[in-house]
């Protein structure tokens, strides 16, 4: 029985790559192929592709919510395929309905792998992404001071901040300080960018 894949990928060239190297696997049929969000969406909730391959940097938010939509369709499962990821987007990841996820820069035989182990029910999450992002390997900052970082990366105010980690608004500014002077940091500014750059968020 055939695997029915979805592609989405925004580059094009790296979306046509993608569909020829799935296309040469016996079994495996690229249903379509698409470059735009929506259109992804569209034709997951009307075909439910068996699994729906999507590509994306790391960090964009918007397709990972696209991601975790068709990952709750009857029928369809997701398989996320990054360039990089940060800490959050695994945690969110794996804490969610999205069956897998790979590196980019994985070997064929690792993608095709996940493919079937997706499509077979199961999950398939690369241990170099999954282990840092569990245990915060390489990271000096303790879960509450990422959660404020990850919150004020999102562009959240310190009032926002408090509220949604039930805090006080003292206390952010006490783990902001906190995370400033633990990483070196010249500023929150600064602090941020540092975190980017670590993939700590």
């Amino acid at each position: 029985m055939s695997i029915d894949v979805m592609v989405f990928d925004d580059l094009h060239l790296s979306r046509s790559a993608l569909s020829a190297l799935l296309d040469q696997q016996p079994g495996v049929t690229v249903t379509k192929s698409t470059g735009s969000r929506l259109a992804a969406l569209e034709f997951a909730e009307l075909h439910r592709p068996d699994v729906a391959v999507i590509s994306f940097d790391g960090r964009d938010n918007e397709t990972v919510d696209i991601a975790e939509k068709i990952a709750i369709l009857p029928g369809s499962r997701t398989l996320l395929v990054a360039t990089a990821c940060i800490r959050s987007v695994v945690r969110r990841a794996l804490d969610g309905e999205i069956a897998g996820m790979v590196r980019r820069g994985a070997p064929p035989r690792r993608f095709f792998e996940a493919v079937h182990l997706v499509h077979q029910g199961e999950r398939a999450f690369d241990t170099e992404l999954t282990v840092p992002a569990v245990t915060g390997a390489n990271c000096p900052l303790s879960p509450r001071q990422l959660a404020v970082l990850e919150r004020l990366d999102q562009g959240d105010t310190l009032e926002e901040i408090a509220a949604r980690l039930f805090l006080s608004e003292g206390t952010v500014r006490n783990y902001i300080s906190s995370v400033v002077a633990k990483i070196g940091a010249r500023n929150r500014i600064d602090a941020l960018r540092i975190a980017r750059e670590e993939q700590w968020i």
